[in-house]
Formats: structure tokens, C-alpha cells, sequence
């Protein structure tokens, strides 16, 4: 079976759809709770999870590295989740995050604007036009950030094997389309798409283990070997490559690390 990704717009529906479609394949439903489980393992603040996996990078970001380093965070707990296979997750990003993993079944759900503002203006007690001005500002946050990190808009139909319109469609209709979806040969996992997740998750702890010191560093993995790809200003390459060696090789896994250093040029 499929990992399940849903993305959506406050007031989509989708947190329903995601739920009532792990209920039905008897999944775990996976979401916010990954931003606390990132602080309390790594020891982050949760407010400073919450804006790194939310809102769009302030300059100050683009020069401290902070959002990248927490997203690593973030990513890392996502990735050891549905390693376990048999897991729905919805929230900004799983699109992202999974991506290259063959059996993850990305799911965009989208609402009427005039039925979203109606909810927003219930909950709050505010009017239509206050409304509408939260889940616009609302809505550019989540493209900022994805335009920002990935240089793609996160409503782009494009990223998704499906997209659902929450209006004719019940919440109910859009669950019977994804439970036929989820039993799809072409999304059901293999040996092949195993060893994907597998490389991936091994990839994303060695970054997380380097990313605070090495805040431009790119880790990928294939079969327990480790290829680093570092930029930074300290002149000792050997010095640089022996850390990360001895800092990545006491994950369990790991084969063999092969460490590349580029200058960072201002």
C-alpha cells in the first residue's frame, strides 16, 4: 500500500479527508504532532518548529540558515514515520519532503473560496472581509514558502497525482476516490521503492547530524554509502572531511563516506 500525502488550504476539508482515509485503510494519521516530536528530539523551541515549517523565510533566515536547519529536523522525524509504511500525513510539504519515494500517493485538496470564508468568518466571529484577508495572507504564506525553498508553488496541480475539489464532491466522495486511488499498482510499495525510502532516511540523519555545523551541506545515499557535499569558508579541507567522517560513521548503516568540499564564495 501507499504513503498517503495530503496537501491543503486552511479550511479545505483535507484534515477530514486525511483522517476518515486512515480510519478506512486502518493507517496512522500523521501532522502536527511531528513539529513537537522535532523539538523535543532535537531540542528546539516548538514555536521556532512551527515558523520554520509554516511561514515563508524572513531575510534573516536567508543569511542564519535557521529555517533549513529546522526543516532537516522536521524532515527527518516525517521520513523515520512512513518508513514504517501505512501512514497518512497531512500538512505543508509532505509533497516536498517525499519526494522521489515511488509509492506515495500526493493528494491536493481544494475548497470553494466563499465556503472557506464562511467557515474562517464562524470560527473567529469576524467579517467576510476580515476573513477573506486571513486565508489570502494565509494562502501566500504557504506559496512564499515553497517558491522560496523548492522555487515551486505549492497550489500547482502539477506536484500532485490527484487533485479534489471539496463542493459537488462530499468529503466522503473524495475518500472513496482515494481509497480506489491507494489500490493502484502503480503506487503500491516495492522492494525497489523500500530501498528509495530506505537510502533517504539514512541520508536525512547524517544530514541532521551535520546541518548546525554545516549549514550548506547536502547528503545523499545509496546501499549505506554516504556522499557529502559540504560548502564553507574553513581553509582545512582534510581537517573538514575527517569531522564529518567521524561524525557520520557512528550512524548505524553506514558503509562508506565519501565527503566533498566546496569553497563558499560571498
Amino acid at each position: 500500500m501507499p504513503i498517503i500525502t495530503i496537501s491543503r488550504g486552511s479550511y479545505s476539508r483535507g484534515k477530514e479527508v486525511a483522517e476518515k482515509l486512515a480510519q478506512a485503510l486502518n493507517y496512522e494519521v500523521i501532522s502536527r504532532g511531528l513539529i513537537l516530536e522535532a523539538s523535543e528530539k532535537f531540542n528546539i523551541p516548538e514555536i521556532k518548529m512551527v515558523r520554520a515549517v509554516h511561514d515563508a523565510p524572513s531575510i534573516l533566515d536567508r543569511f542564519t540558515f535557521g529555517k533549513e536547519i529546522y526543516i532537516a529536523f522536521f524532515r527527518s522525524i516525517l521520513l523515520k514515520h512512513v518508513q514504517k509504511d501505512n501512514v497518512v500525513y497531512h500538512g505543508l510539504g509532505g509533497h516536498f519532503f517525499l519526494k522521489g519515494i515511488p509509492h506515495v500517493l500526493k493528494v491536493r485538496i481544494q475548497a470553494d473560496i466563499e465556503d472557506r470564508v464562511m467557515a474562517e468568518m464562524k470560527r473567529e466571529g469576524i467579517s467576510a472581509e476580515k476573513a477573506r484577508f486571513i486565508l489570502k495572507k494565509d494562502d501566500d504564506e504557504r506559496r512564499k514558502w515553497s517558491l522560496s525553498l523548492y522555487g515551486v508553488d505549492t497550489s500547482d496541480p502539477n506536484l500532485y497525482d490527484v487533485v479534489l475539489s471539496i463542493k459537488k464532491l462530499t468529503v466522503d466522495d473524495a475518500v472513496d476516490i482515494l481509497l480506489h486511488a491507494a489500490k493502484l499498482p502503480c503506487f503500491q510499495a516495492t522492494p525497489e521503492s523500500k530501498k528509495i525510502l530506505d537510502d533517504m532516511v539514512l541520508a536525512s540523519q547524517a544530514e541532521v547530524s551535520l546541518v548546525k555545523k554545516y549549514p550548506n551541506v547536502a547528503v545523499s545515499s545509496k546501499d549505506g554509502d554516504i556522499f557529502v557535499n559540504v560548502k564553507t569558508s574553513i581553509d582545512s579541507e582534510s581537517e573538514i572531511i575527517g569531522d564529518i567522517q567521524a561524525v557520520v560513521g557512528k550512524l548505524e548503516g553506514v558503509k562508506d563516506i565519501k565527503v566533498s568540499v566546496m569553497p563558499l564564495r560571498g
